[in-house]
């Protein structure tokens, strides 16, 4: 519970810069390059503090960790309301982004330790599902707050709101029992790597490490461009508000049900599922009427982040139990590569050539990833799955 918590705020923080951005490129003058790059600084700077926050809550436990990063981004919010000019508003996303690495890699170890003889996925689909929430609840504030107030306000608000809430979360401290990680002391030593299949484990760590970074170049530069294809087709601020809105919830769906199937079928299967219906999906939705995106929103989000509830899970096949938060903060990180370079090299396709080359560029490298998944095969059949 404390985990999925702490996620939708974790998520809402980062996901309330996507309903903003057409806001913040008409006030500020941006090209697509620059608001690729404000996304790309907030989002990437996430992945800077997560392999020492991986590290050190195998000692130190998770609470404070998870609520320190919270406090770090509501902070960073705050400043970049305050921002009064673009590279002063990417200097604050920066600094106030890296807040964002408690949050990933503590919450797996957590969640994949207390569930690890069975039900992992759907446990961890859960608390993926409770971060897709806080995801949601980010178009709607910016569409109660920026259009009428702007984005600055909207910005402000959130962070001031997400540091109370943390303040009454460290207050219930007591409340609260997350556990903690199982010193190395209290293991025996044949869970070390000592052998071929835990070499076998370690290139299969890796292998899925690298659709991860695939993956996420998608959701981002999906987040990031499908808002302006929305307005290239007339709709206005509150529209595209709804419509993030039905693509948020539809990741949360398939976060949820992707990892409940996680326990039941494969996870090539689920891989093949949602990112062949990503590709075909980001292409449709150029030509999709306006009358139709709603469905499509729906649909889109399901395919977005269904897959990361499956790769997130399978992390803990092929790492032992006592180094999972560090595991998850190299995972997590590894997949930060494409958060960061996915949208600014978008944003430069759509700036020379146009924003349609981009979301066509977009479905064929979100197609690539069905072959570069069959690399887990092998590794897959080794572990059981």
């Amino acid at each position: 519970m404390f985990g999925s918590t702490m996620h939708v705020w974790s998520d809402l923080f980062f996901a309330l810069l996507v309903p903003l951005l057409p806001f913040i490129k008409e006030d500020m003058g941006l090209s697509f390059t620059e608001v690729g790059l404000l996304r790309s600084v907030f989002s990437g700077a996430s992945a800077v503090l997560q392999v020492p926050a991986g590290f050190l809550a195998e000692s130190a436990g998770e609470f404070w960790l998870l609520v320190a990063g919270n406090v770090w981004v509501s902070v960073g919010l705050v400043a970049m309301a305050l921002s009064p000019v673009f590279w002063a508003l990417v200097v604050a996303s920066g600094i106030g982004g890296l807040g964002g690495g408690t949050q990933h890699p503590l919450a797996s170890s957590m969640v994949s330790r207390a569930y690890d003889d069975k039900g992992r996925a759907t446990a961890v689909g859960t608390v993926n599902f409770a971060g897709d929430l806080g995801k949601m609840i980010a178009p709607l504030v910016a569409g109660l707050i920026a259009v009428s107030l702007g984005w600055r306000a909207t910005f402000m608000v959130v962070g001031l709101a997400g540091l109370a809430f943390m303040l009454a979360s460290m207050l219930s401290r007591r409340a609260v029992d997350i556990g903690r990680p199982q010193s190395s002391s209290n293991m025996s030593a044949d869970t070390e790597p000592v052998d071929d299949e835990s070499d076998s484990k370690l290139a299969g760590f890796i292998a899925l490490s690298g659709v991860g970074l695939l993956d996420s170049a998608t959701r981002t530069s999906a987040l990031v461009f499908l808002p302006f294809v929305m307005e290239s087709k007339g709709m206005g601020p509150g529209q595209i508000s709804a419509m993030l809105f039905l693509l948020f919830g539809g990741g949360a769906i398939g976060k949820y049900v992707c990892g409940w199937l996680g326990d039941r079928t494969g996870t090539l299967n689920l891989v093949w599922g949602t990112k062949g219906l990503t590709a075909a999906l980001l292409v449709a939705a150029l030509f999709t009427p306006t009358l139709l995106m709603a469905p499509l929103m729906v649909l889109i989000g399901i395919g977005l982040n269904g897959t990361s509830s499956v790769l997130y899970a399978t992390v803990a096949e092929f790492v032992p139990a006592r180094r999972r938060a560090r595991f998850y903060g190299f995972f997590y990180t590894t997949n930060e590569i494409g958060t960061v370079a996915a949208p600014l090299a978008y944003g430069l396709v759509a700036d020379l050539f146009s924003l349609r080359t981009t979301m066509l560029a977009m479905g064929a490298a979100t197609a690539a990833i069905l072959p570069a998944s069959l690399t887990l095969r092998r590794h897959l059949a080794r572990a059981g799955f």
